[in-house]
């Protein structure tokens, strides 16, 4: 019986997910690839402690560098997430023959054509399911089931985390601090969630998707990104009442030589599929040119959801292995074919329609001002609403939403505005979503 072994980096909650998994449900994989799947090794810092898991002896190392160098491991599995060490281990594990599988977002956004053009060199698979939407399999979906159609343009919820966050928000009608801070309590939030909430998360998801879409090396730094933290309970209830949800969707979508990429919080219509995915579930609504619309939902994080998608990464590299073939599915469409560039539209060119929350002083005069400005600035109102009526010269709400019109004029009416005294405080502004924005 042929035996493949695999080594561990990173034993925290997704790599027990994994070893519970090997362990579980061995019988069923040898079933499935032909081969008894060893889980030779595995590296952490902290190796006292007890994750619930029969492991042999001296299967546990503090060293990295211990699993990347060894002869017998065959597959590297990467689960320590950041760029350093994560791409140093992984080169090494390239260089020395190994296949490698990761779930690492934040390290293939940035260097994932270095990994990937690395591995070609030595003839190895790389393997990324775990890194975009924890137990949905989008990456193969893309990799295979999309390989007789083009893509047009994706939009998804990326982020467990915020989802939550909006959901509970829009739910129970609690605000953005008070909700965090019990989503950290019940670890459905990092106690620094910075890249969660602030959508930094989400664009590196974007990018690994849009590298897989549409065949390019694009640089994650043009990639517009705008968190949560700054949406209110007043936001969400007036959405609601337009027939819209707020969520911070990755919105992606092909426009001839460039890419519109961008990562915002997003009115959505309530009918759309995204809008009823809750709590700390992703999706993901791809729009392929012959296949059309499709979508592919399910828990974007947790133990066995991201450790289900990394063992599954696992089997095909293992029945890779058995047949005797590697790279048999390009790592991206286009295969050993060099990267083109990727234009990311620039977001001052998007164009969108918007929702606008002014907080202005109840006197005659301030509707006219705000039209007026906006109007100069080529953007058209679509409706107008005031939230009742003020007499002690404090602020009230006006709620504006927009058709259509690009982002550079939208900024510049809003600077103009900004700077009128019967405007308290900064305008709150989030675009509309109503589908994957059509190519142009």
């Amino acid at each position: 019986m042929k035996t493949i072994s695999v080594g561990l980096i990173g034993f925290g909650t997704v790599g027990t997910g994994v070893a519970k998994i090997l362990e579980k449900n061995a019988g069923l994989l040898y079933q499935r690839t032909g081969a008894h799947i060893e889980l030779k090794k595995i590296a952490d810092l902290d190796i006292k402690r007890s994750r619930g898991v029969r492991l042999k002896k001296g299967v546990l190392t503090t060293s990295a560098d211990e699993i990347v160098n060894n002869p017998e491991i065959d597959i590297v599995v990467e689960l320590i997430g950041g760029i350093e060490p994560a791409r140093r281990l992984i080169l090494k594990a390239l260089e020395n023959g190994k296949h490698v599988v990761t779930a690492n977002k934040a390290l293939l956004s940035a260097h994932g054509w270095e990994i990937f053009s690395a591995a070609r060199l030595t003839g190895v698979d790389v393997a990324f399911e775990a890194s975009v939407g924890g137990g949905i399999p989008i990456i193969r979906t893309m990799q295979e089931g999309f390989a007789s159609d083009r893509i047009s343009g994706f939009l998804g919820i990326l982020n467990g985390t915020s989802n939550y966050i909006l959901s509970r928000m829009t739910d129970e009608g609690a605000d953005f601090k008070a909700v965090l801070k019990d989503a950290q309590a019940q670890g459905y939030a990092e106690a620094d969630p910075t890249f969660d909430v602030e959508g930094i998360d989400t664009a590196h998801k974007l990018n690994v998707l849009l590298s897989l879409a549409f065949g390019g090396k694009a640089d994650p730094k043009k990639i517009y990104t705008e968190g949560i933290s700054s949406i209110t309970p007043l936001d969400i209830d007036f959405a609601r009442q337009l027939g819209y949800k707020i969520k911070l969707l990755a919105i992606c979508s092909g426009h001839g030589s460039e890419i519109d990429a961008r990562v915002h919080p997003s009115l959505i219509p309530e009918k759309h599929m995204l809008a009823q995915v809750g709590g700390a579930f992703n999706a993901i609504f791809v729009q392929g040119q012959d296949v059309g619309p499709t979508m592919f939902y399910g828990r974007g994080a947790g133990m066995m959801p991201t450790g289900s998608a990394v063992v599954a990464d696992i089997v095909s590299i293992a029945r890779n292995i058995v047949k005797g073939v590697s790279d048999r599915v390009p790592l991206l469409p286009y295969g050993s074919k060099a990267p083109k560039a990727i234009r990311i539209k620039p977001m001052s060119d998007v164009q969108t329609r918007y929702y606008l929350r002014f907080s202005a002083v109840d006197k005659p005069g301030v509707l006219s001002s705000i039209s007026g400005a906006l109007g100069r600035n080529h953007i058209s109102i679509h409706s107008v609403v005031q939230k009742g009526r003020d007499t002690s010269n404090t602020a009230v709400s006006i709620f504006m939403l927009t058709h259509e019109a690009k982002e550079s004029d939208l900024q510049k009416a809003i600077r103009q505005l900004e700077k009128l005294s019967m405007l308290k405080g900064k305008t709150m502004v989030i675009r509309i979503v109503e589908d994957i924005p059509a190519a142009g």
